[in-house]
């Protein structure tokens, strides 16, 4: 059986490194890229289990790019965890109203990480 694919964009590489490592050490296979408007492309070709950004990215306006994820017929179901420093309130709420599935503080993403799958790929 084959283990189920994270797509992961970031550019902090401390916290992105750290998050790769708790991804796999959960039995994930993570593809990354380092820009963020190579998302949609990328995930309609390699058919991801989820989606975890950085709203940190600067690569490209990370809000809208959640939002062609959402837009695409290939894309719109896969849940998306964004998350952010604690100090982007604002850019957290755009990007749950873009689309995000869940949106977090970096702070406690790599403790509660296994709390956190299981709340994005809940299916309601």
């Amino acid at each position: 059986m084959t283990s189920p694919l994270a797509l992961c964009c970031f550019e902090n590489l401390v916290v992105g490194n750290q998050l790769i490592n708790r991804l796999q050490d959960l039995g994930y296979r993570v593809h990354v890229s380092g820009d963020a408007r190579e998302l949609v492309s990328l995930a309609v070709r390699q058919r991801p289990f989820l989606v975890v950004t950085d709203l940190g990215c600067q690569s490209a306006d990370i809000c809208r790019v959640i939002s062609e994820l959402r837009q695409n017929s290939k894309t719109s179901h896969l849940p998306i965890l964004a998350f952010a420093p604690p100090d982007a309130g604002s850019l957290m709420e755009a990007a749950h109203s873009a689309g995000a599935t869940l949106v977090v503080v970096e702070v406690g993403l790599l403790q509660q990480l296994p709390e956190l799958l299981d709340q994005v790929l809940q299916v309601e």
